[in-house]
C-alpha cells in the first residue's frame, strides 16, 4: 500500500449563512474517513483534491505543492476550505 499522508481542513472563509453552521476556524483532521461534523456536500467537493493530497499527489498550478483551496457547492453562502497535508 502506497504512503498515506495526513490532510488537515480549516475554514477560511465564509459568507451567508452555512446550512451546517461551519465558521472560519473550524479545523478537521482527515484520514482514512470522514471527519465527524463536516458538511457532505462540501466534503464531496474536495474529495478529488484529497485523494490527491492523500496519495502524495500535487497540483502543477499551485504554488505550495501542501495546500490546496476549495469552496463548499452553495455558490449563495459559500465556505471556503483550506487543505493542508502534513509531511
Amino acid at each position: 500500500m502506497p504512503e498515506m499522508y495526513e490532510i488537515h481542513a480549516k475554514v477560511i472563509s465564509q459568507k451567508g449563512t452555512c446550512g451546517a453552521g461551519h465558521k472560519v476556524g473550524d479545523e478537521w483532521v482527515i484520514g482514512y474517513k470522514t471527519p465527524d461534523g463536516i458538511c457532505l456536500s462540501a466534503f464531496d467537493s474536495m474529495f478529488s483534491d484529497l485523494m490527491v493530497f492523500i496519495f502524495g499527489g500535487a497540483f502543477p498550478w499551485s504554488s505550495d505543492p501542501d495546500t490546496a483551496r476549495v469552496t463548499c457547492p452553495d455558490a449563495g453562502n459559500p465556505v471556503v476550505f483550506e487543505l493542508k497535508r502534513v509531511r
